[in-house]
């Protein structure tokens, strides 16, 4: 079978799929490589390099996609609005496709991919346990978006991070507070420590008090309790307007004592919550930063604009979005492994086994033979369950 990978075609996306050092993997897995030319090149990944490891360079996309029998992508049509629909007319039936496809986004799109008859993969899915952690694509990013986060931060700011005794006086840390302390929220606290900043953060979810303090921050616990806080998945779940009101009225005083905010809560599937309003904002000091890693689900606080930075009341909101791209080299290596990881658990000999009672796939498999067959999204898009078969 063979893999293909073609060129990002979102714009400004620098990463890609597949890199250099994980095709001997694949290559194991009786699979090979298929690279559209130049698809690494921002990444830091020349054509040479691949095909030094043996992938065979394709001169255009359709060439991949004519070639594949797996086309491997970071963001698919779904992720990518722009300009990955345009890859429809490119699919045929019973190939594969695996990537981030926003499987909670929009039901015309997943319908759409289906309909090809494509089979699809959605990263984003994989479920978070033990023998999937080498797969998790999302939690990769996620670090990414969490420690770029901080660097954003630092560089906007009026105020320096670490503590400094200079001949002109001592210099006190900066006050870095992160909601959320999910994958990118623990990344952005690790940061701002490295940084040296003194960092807090708070969570809805109990547990992790324990992660915050581990990494050297002070948990901010409020007087107020989330019901059934998280799923079984470990996200954290959409609670009522009450809840987020009281929150709100909570966070107030903590929020204006921060030099730096980065807020990254997301419920997956539902607009982010929104946690910081434009009075907590007015509240804040001037030169204060915040940092919304919620922006693309239209953003955690009030003020955000998805995808651009803003000033009010002194204060700048940075929306920033697809932070991972904004480091290539890495973030595709991350990509590639996570995702070599799962071809090789997936691939036997070189033929795909889909087996419907494995959990690793029959939670990220969401189309098959022309129909969305994906359990999860489904109810979402409250669409009849489908009578499971293995395959």
């Amino acid at each position: 079978m063979i893999v293909g990978v073609p060129r990002e075609s979102y714009p400004g996306e620098r990463r890609v799929a597949l890199i250099p050092a994980v095709i001997p993997t694949l290559a194991k897995a009786g699979l090979e490589v298929a690279v559209q030319s130049k698809a690494g090149e921002q990444a830091g990944y020349p054509d040479s390099a691949y095909a030094e490891k043996g992938a065979k360079i394709l001169p255009d996309r359709a060439a991949v996609f004519a070639a594949a029998d797996i086309i491997v992508q970071v963001l698919c049509y779904g992720s990518n609005d722009i300009t990955g629909k345009d890859d429809l007319p490119l699919f045929r039936r019973g190939q594969f496709l695996i990537g981030f496809l926003r499987p909670f986004g929009s039901a015309e799109v997943v319908e759409q991919i289906a309909g090809t008859g494509a089979t699809a993969f959605s990263v984003e899915l994989m479920p978070r346990t033990t023998r999937a952690q080498s797969m998790d694509a999302l939690s990769s990013m996620a670090t990414i978006c969490g420690y770029k986060a901080v660097l954003l931060a630092a560089e906007t700011a009026i105020r320096l991070f670490p503590m400094m005794t200079t001949a002109a006086g001592t210099i006190t840390p900066a006050r870095v507070f992160v909601i959320g302390a999910g994958v990118a929220g623990l990344q952005a606290i690790s940061t701002a420590r490295r940084l040296g900043a003194v960092a807090s953060a708070y969570d809805m979810r109990p547990a992790a008090k324990e992660q915050v303090q581990s990494l050297g921050g002070r948990f901010v616990e409020l007087p107020i309790e989330a019901q059934n806080a998280q799923d079984a998945r470990g996200y954290g779940t959409a609670q009522d307007e009450t809840f987020y009101a009281r929150q709100r009225e909570l966070l107030t005083r903590v929020v204006a004592e921060s030099d730096v905010v980065i807020t990254a809560a997301v419920v997956p599937g539902k607009k982010s919550p929104v946690l910081i309003t434009a009075d907590m904002v007015k509240g804040m000091a001037p030169g204060s930063v915040i940092v919304d890693l919620a922006a693309e689900r239209g953003g955690n606080c009030e003020l955000t604009r998805t995808g651009e930075t803003v000033s009010a009341y002194g204060v700048t909101i940075i929306g920033a979005i697809n932070l991972a791209s904004s480091v290539p080299y890495h973030a595709s290596q991350m990509y590639a492994r996570n995702v070599s990881a799962f071809l090789a658990y997936m691939v036997k000999e070189g033929k795909p086994q889909l087996n419907m009672q494995d959990e690793i796939i029959r939670e990220t498999m969401i189309s098959h033979g022309g129909e969305i067959v994906n359990a999860r999204v489904r109810e979402f898009y409250k669409l009849p369950a489908l009578t499971p078969t293995a395959s």
